[in-house]
């Protein structure tokens, strides 16, 4: 009888073992595939961390702006570029972007008038018009064309009013006068161009 009931319990140890090991291998194989998954989530964020440490430069000082401006106006190229701005042709051009900047800055309306369809020869700023506001000329650039966002533009004439808003004027030797970036403009009430936002923003 005692061997019987020995016997008994070791089939049912047995079986128990057996029972605890599937038991095992169940877990083992929930926790596994839980400890992967863990595992990419955290080398992912590791890696955009990264790319978003390495995205993301440290903004430059004042005095490294300086420093690093003093040293392109070494260059023959920043050489050429204060001749240009002490000349006449250059002093003109930066006193018409400074009549302008204040608008420019706030981004508020400018009255102006088509003077030309095409920008001077050589221009290599994409799609643009020519311009008067406030009685002197600009290039009005809206850059590189996608698909048809410059429609309604091509549709302008000469001695067409508009009002057009910018967020920036700049400037080059090669240009007679200031570039003004096209954001938006305005005809007859009707918005006939805005700049979409930038992806990421």
């Amino acid at each position: 009888m005692k061997n019987k009931r020995d016997a008994l319990s070791g089939s049912d140890l047995s079986r128990s073992i057996k029972t605890t090991n599937n038991m095992k291998k169940v877990i083992y194989a929930l926790i596994l595939p839980l400890v992967v998954v863990s595992g990419l989530v955290f080398a992912n964020r590791e890696i955009k961390n990264q790319s978003s440490k390495k995205s993301t430069p440290k903004p430059l000082s004042a005095a490294e702006m300086k420093a690093e401006r003093e040293k392109w106006e070494a260059t023959p190229a920043g050489i050429m570029f204060k001749k240009w701005e002490a000349s006449p042709e250059g002093q003109k051009v930066l006193a018409c972007a400074a009549k302008i900047r204040k608008p420019v800055s706030a981004f508020t309306n400018m009255e102006a008038v088509i003077t030309s369809l095409s920008l001077p020869p050589g221009s290599r700023l994409g799609f643009g018009v020519m311009a008067r506001i406030n009685g002197d000329d600009y290039i009005l650039s809206f850059g590189l064309e996608k698909s048809d966002e410059f429609q309604q533009l091509r549709n302008l004439k000469v001695n067409d009013k508009i009002i057009i808003r910018s967020h920036g004027v700049s400037y080059a030797p090669k240009y007679a006068y200031p570039i003004v970036s096209g954001d938006y403009v305005e005809q007859d009430s009707k918005v006939i161009y805005k700049r979409p936002p930038h992806k990421g923003c």
